[in-house]
């Protein structure tokens, strides 16, 4: 046209689009239609719907259906997506009308305009790839689309695999190094028994790592393709040796061990795999959350507070009070926590509200999802690496709190009995006093019993705290703590 566009034409008729893109007509009424976030599609989806296209071309190249220069430019113009070229020309919203078919067609007409070149032919000009004919053949939006996703959210459960692992890992070395730092444990944010501040950290490990196992856990849904099923499920216009070949095609090239979903059908109509991914990641999240506020807690003050712990001062914590620091890498953890709770709902309704042979709701329940992922696996790195791996403690001030706390009444209320020990519970807080002392000057126990009752060993592991004491003094069988 000459005004830096040109005509393209599609079934509801002609439109302009930018001389220089890639796309077509079809992309450039969804960015019209659907101004929605002001985001674009994720770099692993694009990625994986690159290799979509690739493995359908190099199957209808294998059954005899597309010809072989043709299949080859595609395959060339995929794997330029695949490395991270022709970006900035996926440009339709996340969140679209459609079930997706702008995303599908983003991808049909860019790889259509670049294979075209590589064939001697110029973009946007479809004589020679057609992106419905050639890149799109034996393939509908409700089969690539939904098999993009399940390869872009495998890669991405491995990468936030990996970081919850590190993550666990650190909080495990935390444990080890504060194994030996007995603490006041706290329940309804009162005084309770002893408990070591390794303990804590040990225990946040086995939710963090129970976390990533319930993830791993949802990816093998993932691997089950509906390629093939095309438009509702039946196959129409894919040749079943099409449909063996492109999963097998798809396995090899992305490295997982793909299947063909035993019902097509179902696997087209049905999301239930992808909500098991966002409860997984929902109860991740959850994990996390009360990590992070357990963290901040121990650390807060430096003056006001528990002050138990430090976490690493990262940034100034404020424009107008000097030396303040804020938990800034634990507060980030709390707000991805709440926008993942939140995206579950999203993906929750999202997947019930699928009707008959399709679930239309599809690009909400997917840019809800990835997002969920991508900001859990990056924010725990962060966590990691600028939190966890720093966290020093507080010995003094532990001891303190420890020698202040009434708690430890309860390991000897097996050796004075619930009444006489309540009634040093209630002196010990009336004045003041550590509960010891009040034992001694009552003379109901002697100063090396103590020692043994409340030394960290007793106090902090199962069974009677000073039991070998308690035999002699009572004569009882009961078995003494190993």
């Amino acid at each position: 046209m000459g005004d830096g566009f040109r005509l393209e034409r599609d079934s509801l008729g002609t439109g302009r689009v930018p001389a220089d893109a890639y796309y077509g007509l079809q992309t450039q009424r969804a960015v019209e239609n659907f101004p929605i976030t002001g985001e674009r599609l994720h770099p692993e989806l694009i990625r994986a719907l690159a290799l979509v296209k690739k493995a359908a071309a190099l199957a209808n190249m294998e059954v005899g259906l597309l010809p072989p220069h043709i299949g080859q430019a595609i395959v060339k113009a995929a794997d330029e997506v695949m490395a991270g070229g022709l970006a900035d020309q996926f440009v339709v919203d996340p969140i679209q009308g459609g079930a997706g078919t702008s995303i599908n067609m983003n991808m049909n007409e860019v790889l259509a305009s670049r294979a075209s070149e590589l064939l001697g032919g110029r973009r946007g000009d479809h004589a020679l790839v057609h992106p419905n004919n050639h890149v799109n053949m034996s393939q509908s939006t409700n089969d690539a689309v939904p098999t993009a996703v399940r390869l872009a959210l495998l890669r991405l459960i491995d990468e936030t695999e990996g970081a919850l692992t590190d993550l666990a890992a650190a909080l495990e070395e935390k444990a080890r190094e504060f194994r030996d730092i007995v603490k006041v444990g706290r329940t309804h944010l009162q005084d309770a028994v002893p408990i070591r501040l390794g303990q804590e950290f040990a225990a946040w490990a086995a939710a963090v790592r129970r976390s990533r196992d319930r993830l791993r856990s949802t990816a093998d849904g993932l691997l089950d393709v509906n390629m093939g099923a095309t438009a509702v499920g039946t196959g129409l216009n894919a040749d079943p040796g099409y449909i063996k070949v492109v999963v097998a095609k798809l396995a090899e090239l992305s490295g997982y061990p793909l299947r063909s979903a035993a019902n097509l059908v179902d696997a087209t109509q049905n999301v239930d795999v992808l909500v098991a991914v966002s409860g997984s990641l929902k109860a991740a999240a959850v994990v996390l959350d009360k990590v992070a506020n357990d963290l901040r807690l121990l650390a807060s003050g430096p003056r006001a507070g528990l002050h138990e712990i430090n976490l690493p001062p990262v940034q100034p914590g404020s424009s107008i009070m000097p030396g303040k620091v804020n938990p800034v890498m634990a507060e980030v953890i709390n707000q991805v926590a709440f926008r993942v709770i939140g995206n579950d709902l999203t993906v929750t309704l999202a997947a019930a509200a699928g009707q008959l042979e399709l679930n239309v709701m599809q690009p909400v329940l997917i840019y809800s999802l990835i997002q969920s992922i991508t900001a859990l696996r990056n924010s725990v790195r962060a966590f990691t690496e600028r939190a966890v791996r720093g966290i020093t403690a507080n010995p003094q001030d532990i001891r303190e709190f420890l020698d202040r706390s009434v708690a430890v009444v309860t390991a000897l209320s097996p050796h004075l009995g619930y009444d006489a020990a309540a009634e040093v519970a209630k002196e010990a807080l009336r004045t003041g006093r550590p509960v010891a002392e009040i034992v001694r000057e009552r003379g109901l126990l002697s100063p090396e019993e103590l020692a043994v009752i409340l030394s960290p060993e007793e106090l902090t592991g199962p069974g009677i705290a000073g039991a070998s004491l308690r035999q002699r003094q009572q004569g009882d069988s009961s078995p003494s703590r190993s």
